[in-house]
């Protein structure tokens, strides 16, 4: 079987590393963008497994990646997790037309991370990395 590839944007560089790196340590491709725009011409180029994105980007915010995602036939059904900054709420309407499946709140852990991107591409949890 080939390598799942795991889109991965956020603007702060510290986070991308570790997040990048934890998922690539499991076995994933990982591709990474720092700004909205830049993931969405990834997405389209690429067709990644799963994207995982923070919510507040400069260009594309994540909920603006991920309903342009949802709104392309051939990337609708791409599951897409937010990040968002602590206290930061998202309305359910708000993830109406997204195909957003879970928002993680930031603090996280770069093994919660894994989990959730295993569990959203039903595979079962790896050995921890």
């Amino acid at each position: 079987m080939s390598k799942r590839t795991v889109l991965v944007c956020d603007d702060e560089p510290h986070i991308l590393h570790v997040v990048a790196s934890k998922l690539r340590n499991a076995g994933f491709e990982v591709l990474t963008a720092e700004d909205g725009g830049e993931a969405l011409e990834l997405a389209r180029a690429h067709h990644p497994h799963l994207v995982l994105t923070d919510c507040q980007m400069p260009e594309l915010s994540g909920l603006e990646l991920a309903t342009l995602l949802h709104g392309q036939s051939d990337l609708a059904q791409v599951p897409v997790l937010m990040l968002t900054a602590r206290g930061y709420s998202i309305a359910p309407a708000d993830l109406e037309g997204t195909n957003i499946r879970e928002v993680i709140p930031k603090p996280f852990s770069p093994r919660e991370i894994l989990q959730k991107v295993q569990h959203h591409l039903g595979m079962e949890a790896l050995q921890s990395v």
